[in-house]
């Protein structure tokens, strides 16, 4: 008996925890279709005006160039991102050195440094060499983060030696190694690297507003800021503006979940 009150309990709790989560989700498609009035009022069922929003939205800003940018950007950092990080972990990991431990640790140590205290020093280099509004500035300030060489070097701890060695001597090279039999079976760890990466990367807002100056290069988090300003705000197109921001990452991690825990979990247990 103790034990049926105790998993209605774990059930109640289990509910409030997920309404708790999804009511901001609902909240945020509710206010898309509805008028900044009905947002403000704080009607919280679906209205009827999601087309006249989407159409004051595409008219105020250049929403599909935004998407676009944003998606292009995202996509470039997050494929070098994941190369350059994993080739690092496996490095660190696979290769003995007895200085490999203090460079990780010089890495780790970075983490400490916030990004916004590098931000006049990095803007100074990329105006310098004329590299502004362009996508190599948006990508390689953040191409390569400790966190995710750690992750990899933690999944690549998991890799057995033996098919390493094995490999050797039937003649690979190093690199052939790493394309040809660590990437494969390392699946779940860069899908949830990639998870993690293009998320940042899409989400990104402080170094695109610094760095990109020009309206074509603009992002989504900008277009998004760009609605929350002024006197006038229309609230039912700016939460319009901030769905369409969340659907890319949001679908991402639906596909993609499965293979992100297994991925996290793996890294852990490495």
């Amino acid at each position: 008996m103790r034990g049926k009150f105790k998993n209605v309990g774990t059930h109640i709790i289990l509910i409030i925890a997920s309404f708790i989560s999804v009511f901001p989700l609902y909240w945020m498609i509710a206010a898309a279709t509805n008028n900044s009035t009905d947002v403000l009022g704080g009607k919280l069922s679906l209205g009827t005006n999601f087309i006249q929003n989407l159409m004051k939205l595409t008219e105020m800003q250049n929403v599909s160039r935004a998407f676009c940018n944003s998606l292009f950007y995202s996509t470039i950092l997050s494929v070098l991102s994941l190369f350059i990080c994993s080739i690092a972990g496996y490095g660190f990991e696979i290769y003995h050195d007895k200085a490999k431990d203090t460079l990780m640790n010089i890495l780790l140590l970075a983490m400490m440094v916030p990004f916004a205290a590098t931000l006049i020093p990095l803007f100074k280099l990329f105006s310098g060499m004329g590299l502004s509004s362009t996508w190599i500035a948006y990508v390689l300030p953040t191409i390569s983060t400790p966190f995710l060489i750690m992750l990899f070097r933690q999944s690549a701890r998991s890799f057995p030696m033996e098919i390493i060695e094995a490999a050797r001597i039937d003649g690979l090279s190093e690199f052939k190694i790493f394309l040809t039999i660590f990437m494969p079976t390392m699946k779940s760890t860069y899908a949830a690297a990639l998870t993690v990466t293009f998320m940042n990367a899409w989400n990104n807002y402080l170094w695109p507003k610094v760095i990109m100056m020009s309206d074509t290069s603009q992002t989504m988090p900008m277009l998004v800021a760009n609605l929350s300003v002024g006197y006038s705000i229309d609230y039912g197109v700016l939460m319009l503006g901030v769905l369409i921001c969340s659907l890319p990452t949001g679908i991402l991690f639906l596909v993609l979940q499965k293979s992100f825990a297994n991925g996290i979990v793996g890294a852990v247990k490495g």
